[in-house]
């Protein structure tokens, strides 16, 4: 009895020795030296075990880690009750609270009868002196996969291959789209649930086909792209005036493919190696989204001549049209896979043609006005109606003036009762032609119309003309 109350008075003390002995380190030593000690720790407790420890860091590099998130992922859902310590969060898109491993907190898993402990690290990165803006403090996170030595095999060729693969499932099931930002090199992400999708979108049902179509046949060609020798992704344009759809027709594309956004905003990027950083950090199967290209930013194209002083004194290349063009299709676009480039503009005549040609924006898709069509798509969205005797009055209203979706839509949501919005849209429509024919001069009209129709022919026949190109590369 008495040496067994002598052994337990032992441990105490040594506990609480090694708890003393953790809490001057942390407090008192550097940093610097701080981590020599506990690899010192480490190599010494390695020595006398027989334990293997795999180190599995968050990202490497710029690109994030997928052992690492799938690790995240797979404890968060195997929680168990002997764990002390939890991160817990909640969106207000999540149905049930969101629960993960808190910094320190241990876990085991017992896979085909070998124990795996896994242990969540994080280490402070201190900020390093120089003039370089690029060198900043943050926050480096890894997960720390220890077991017994003799089933080092098991762990790396079953194990870690295994919980891949179980990622890859889990994030099938019911997967929540992302919404990424850029804020500096980094990419910020919210959940996405953009309620749009091909069958609500207000588009004409020949164009609709054609776009989705082409986006069936993109995510089935991985062979197809290796086998020709290009990188596997597709480039679209949209243009188009304000109101008629672009952002919609995205967030359609997204939940169509199941694809997350990486919503690029370029005035927040400076240097066109932080362009190329941002690229290498976007995963596979996503949606880039350039949207206002021809007003994000100033772009230097590529024949202007440089400020020579300023090259000479910079590190680094502001953001030009050349880093943007291989950011679209140069060395830097094939650092991923099953990407999709989206540009959006109010003003395509605006754009520089390097931009333009296919393999850059392959697909490029005029956002018009509203037709007979799309209004009718939109009040069946907004009203559930198929049929209304002011169909035709307002098709024939719709077919003489210039309105966006988005103004037919802002008025069939004024009322819940179909009759009075649709006799308010009618009366808008009115209003609106009538504004119109008070401003044609007289004489002039009929210059007008035959300029707009022939406008709508070139637009149609670039849209034909697109679908052929795509067509012929099938």
């Amino acid at each position: 009895m008495k040496s067994t109350k002598d052994f337990l008075t032992t441990a105490a003390s040594v506990a609480a020795s090694a708890m003393l002995a953790r809490t001057v380190i942390n407090d008192l030593v550097p940093y610097e030296l701080r981590d020599y000690i506990y690899s010192g720790i480490n190599y010494l407790r390695g020595r006398v075990s027989s334990d293997l420890v795999i180190v599995i860091e968050e990202k490497d590099g710029y690109v994030l880690n997928h052992v690492y998130q799938a690790a995240m992922a797979y404890l968060s859902s195997n929680i168990s009750a002997s764990m002390r310590r939890l991160k817990v969060r909640k969106q207000d898109e999540d149905k049930n609270l969101v629960v993960s491993l808190d910094q320190g907190e241990e876990m085991t898993d017992v896979f085909e009868g070998i124990e795996f402990k896994w242990c969540l690290v994080c280490t402070s990165e201190q900020k390093q002196s120089g003039s370089n803006n690029n060198d900043y403090g943050g926050e480096s996170r890894c997960f720390e996969l220890s077991f017994n030595k003799k089933h080092k095999e098991k762990a790396l060729g079953v194990y870690l291959p295994w919980l891949l693969d179980w990622w890859k499932a889990y994030k099938e099931q019911d997967k929540t789209l992302k919404l990424f930002m850029n804020e500096g090199d980094c990419w910020c992400p919210i959940n996405l649930h953009h309620p749009s999708t091909f069958e609500t979108l207000a588009l004409d049902p020949d164009l609709k086909r054609a776009v989705m179509e082409d986006l069936g046949r993109f995510v089935k060609r991985k062979d197809y792209y290796r086998r020709i020798g290009k990188a596997w992704k597709r480039g679209y344009l949209l243009y188009g005036p304000p109101g008629t759809g672009k952002s919609s027709l995205i967030a359609a594309m997204a939940n169509f493919l199941k694809f997350d956004i990486y919503d690029l905003e370029l005035t927040e990027v400076n240097w066109n190696t932080s362009l190329r950083r941002l690229l290498v950090g976007t995963s596979n199967r996503s949606i880039i989204v350039v949207e206002d290209i021809d007003c994000s930013m100033e772009l230097q194209n590529r024949d202007a001549n440089a400020d020579t002083s300023e090259a000479t004194t910079s590190h680094e290349e502001k953001v030009t049209l050349s880093g943007l063009l291989n950011f679209v299709d140069g060395l830097w676009s094939s650092c991923g896979e099953e990407r999709i480039i989206v540009f959006t503009t109010n003003y395509k005549d605006r754009l520089d043609p390097a931009l333009l040609r296919p393999g850059r924006m392959d697909m490029h898709i005029h956002m018009g006005y509203c037709t007979p069509a799309a209004f009718r798509i939109l009040a069946s969205n907004y009203h559930a109606v198929e049929e209304h005797p002011l169909f035709k009055e307002i098709e024939a209203l719709i077919r003489d003036l210039e309105v966006t979706p988005a103004a037919i839509a802002e008025e069939l949501m004024r009322s819940d009762d179909i009759d009075v919005a649709l006799q308010g849209l009618v009366e808008s429509l009115q209003h609106m032609k009538l504004q119109v024919n008070n401003e044609i001069k007289p004489g002039g009209g009929g210059g007008d119309r035959a300029a707009a129709d022939h406008d709508h022919h070139a637009e149609q026949e670039e849209v034909d003309c697109t679908q052929t190109l795509t067509q012929q590369e099938g």
